[in-house]
């Protein structure tokens, strides 16, 4: 895929029920390309491209087909067409991007801050809304962050062994998990109830 160098994010959409799902994936060099799974199974290119300066470390397809790309490194925040790459517009956030979760139906965007726990923006605007602030970081990684219960909460790892819950409308914090002692929470899922974390060097994952 793309130029060969490491895959930094990937979003799949199987909405497109007639052409077969859609997967969008960024790269290490600024490659972006939608790949095609049609009903054979076999991948086609629908388009690759290159951004200028921001490096993917998020991906997702919105409703009305468009793709949204984080940047890591720039906080850079770009609106493309899924079907040929056209870029609709970018904005920059205040902060590098570890990890971003998108919620379509609140037209929101959670994102990792790197510096004092997550951020939450309108999806098409800079205007910060709220910080959802935990302890500081010792370890300068990415964490991943997610919305919950329909996007009404935000849970986040960290670098302490815990997993953060808070509620998204007031920033309060709901619950501080103790899933270890010590150690990196940097994969997490959420679905419906249940909170799955995966932890560091092939420990098993864990489900709360």
């Amino acid at each position: 895929l793309g130029t060969g160098l490491e895959i930094t994010c990937v979003a799949w959409d199987a909405s497109w029920i007639d052409a077969g799902a859609r997967i969008a994936i960024g790269m290490r060099d600024n490659v972006v390309q939608v790949l095609l799974l049609n009903s054979n199974s076999q991948l086609q290119s629908v388009f690759a491209g290159r951004l200028k300066h921001t490096v993917p470390k998020s991906v997702a397809f919105t409703q009305r087909g468009n793709i949204y790309i984080f940047g890591l490194y720039d906080g850079n925040v770009v609106k493309m067409n899924a079907a040929d790459g056209i870029i609709l517009s970018e904005h920059c956030y205040d902060s590098v991007i570890g990890c971003a979760a998108v919620s379509l139906k609140k037209e929101l965007v959670v994102i990792d801050n790197a510096t004092n726990g997550f951020t939450l923006y309108p999806l098409d605007r800079e205007d910060l809304i709220r910080y959802f602030v935990t302890e500081p970081q010792s370890v300068p990684v990415p964490k991943q962050v997610a919305f919950g219960e329909e996007s009404k909460i935000i849970v986040g790892g960290s670098d302490n062994g815990s997993v953060y819950l808070f509620e998204r409308r007031t920033g309060w914090m709901l619950a501080k998990l103790a899933h270890s002692k010590m150690g990196l929470v940097q994969t997490i899922t959420v679905h419906r109830s249940t909170l799955l974390i995966n932890r560091p060097r092939g420990q098993n994952v864990s489900k709360c």
